[in-house]
């Protein structure tokens, strides 16, 4: 990765290098966009892509990866959709600096904890439902 001043975002963005990494199948089954959109989520979760990490523009990464523009194009589009990525005008797009699988298991434990008390189910409990929907 290389850093980059950008003017009027006040801080400095790292451009991440996902052509360097990020690797597709055009014989497996899964589309190609899915092999990119998966890829980006997991190099989010486990801190190869941190909070606000510039991504290449979707022509440099087209192009670095021989995808179509249209590929990569709906990639960055379903992943802004989950929050995961955000558009900043001519800027470019970026990790989003909140993850929102954070915010929707938080609300979801909230919600999941205030029905387990308002049912008279305590902790230990609680956590057993938890398990067997996990399987």
């Amino acid at each position: 990765m290389h850093i980059t001043k950008l003017a009027g975002l006040g801080d400095t963005e790292h451009v991440a290098e996902l052509g360097d990494w990020v690797r597709v199948d055009p014989q497996a089954a899964k589309p190609l966009f899915d092999q990119l959109r998966t890829q980006i989520i997991d190099a989010i979760r486990d801190g190869r892509l941190s909070p606000g990490t510039r991504l290449p523009t979707v022509r440099e990464l087209a192009g670095k990866m021989s995808l179509a523009v249209n590929t990569v194009a709906r990639t960055y589009r379903e992943l802004e959709s989950a929050g995961v990525l955000e558009t900043r005008g001519r800027f470019g797009t970026f990790v989003a600096r909140v993850d929102p699988a954070d915010t929707a298991m938080a609300t979801a434990a909230h919600t999941f904890a205030s029905a387990a008390r308002a049912l008279g189910i305590d902790k230990v409990e609680a956590m057993r439902y938890v398990e067997a929907a996990f399987g």
